[in-house]
């Protein structure tokens, strides 16, 4: 699906920076940023590469911040019969 289809049905721009402890050095902090569409409030994209880090990466996670916005809305969206062209 492109990203245009995908706005199209609702999915918004979701950023989330993901912090998260150094496996050798556990009092550390160090800082992931995340970016892709997604559905709110469900947000199956984030909530499925969180799982991802968590069985796959060796950094434990400490907190998530996230921010979503949807760029257009089905309203927004109009369809345009013909074009004029002034030179």
């Amino acid at each position: 699906m492109s990203e245009m289809e995908k706005m199209l049905r609702g999915y918004g721009l979701t950023t989330a920076e993901i912090f998260y402890r150094m496996p050798d050095h556990p009092t550390l902090l160090q800082t992931f940023v995340w970016q892709s569409y997604d559905l709110a409030p469900e947000f199956p994209e984030m909530k499925g590469f969180l799982k991802f880090w968590q069985e796959t990466l060796d950094g434990p996670l400490h907190s998530v911040r996230y921010v979503h916005r949807k760029l257009i809305s089905a309203a927004e969206w109009r369809s345009v019969k013909g074009e004029i062209i002034v030179h």
